[in-house]
């Protein structure tokens, strides 16, 4: 399996090039190629299509809920990076909201050409919010998935709802669930604990009031 930073920067690229070739060209480098450190990408419609694109193919690679995490977790963890680097408190209520779009729209389709179509087709029907001004509100989640002490999220669920695939978001590794439940055993997560459920050794969170964790 792909490592999610892999598969975002790959769609990145991707969203641009379509959004280039096929609804208005972007700006670009003295090489030719495009730039997005470039004035034009953010807070418009080139940065609508760019987090629903991304976040549809999260919901293609790695399901409906982890897409939603990634989401929030660039939304509340990484405001400097080119997935979301606008001051303006807007921004936030624009990409979730754009992200929310992707991931209906990579539940429909499993291949990314006709994600991309979709995603366009949504653009022009006024599905997005490519305009602060627009008084939509996104009323999902929008808190902060992870924190420090407890940087890992679910990856991908089995047939049965068990999590069987995890990512670390400090590390940057995919874990399964013997891989974690052996790390957490040996005190690298101290954060974390092993319950034995329906017979099976499963990965936990500690409790800490926290309604925001990933593990429960």
């Amino acid at each position: 399996m792909k490592l999610p930073h892999n598969v975002k920067n790959e769609a990145e690229a991707e969203s641009y090039e379509y959004f280039d070739r096929h609804i208005r060209a972007l700006p670009k480098s003295a090489s030719g190629k495009i730039d997005p450190k470039q004035d034009g990408f953010h807070d418009n419609d080139v940065d609508a299509f760019r987090h629903a694109y991304v976040s549809g193919v999260f919901t293609q690679e790695y399901g409906e809920t982890a897409a939603d995490t990634f989401g929030r977790m660039n939304e509340n963890l990484d405001p400097a990076s080119i997935y979301s680097n606008s001051t303006n408190p807007g921004s936030k209520n624009m990409d979730l909201w754009n992200n929310a779009v992707g991931r209906k729209y990579g539940l429909k389709f499993r291949d990314r050409q006709h994600l991309a179509k979709a995603l366009h087709k949504a653009l022009k029907n006024g599905e997005m919010i490519i305009d602060l001004k627009d008084k939509r509100e996104y009323l999902g989640a929008n808190h902060d998935p992870v924190n420090k002490t407890k940087p890992v999220i679910v990856l991908q669920e089995g047939e049965k709802g068990r999590n069987v695939l995890f990512y670390d978001t400090v590390k940057k590794q995919i874990l399964s669930a013997g891989e974690f439940v052996a790390l957490i055993e040996g005190a690298q997560y101290p954060d974390y604990a092993v319950k034995t459920i329906h017979g099976v050794p499963t990965p936990v969170s500690n409790p800490d009031n926290r309604g925001t964790n990933n593990l429960g």
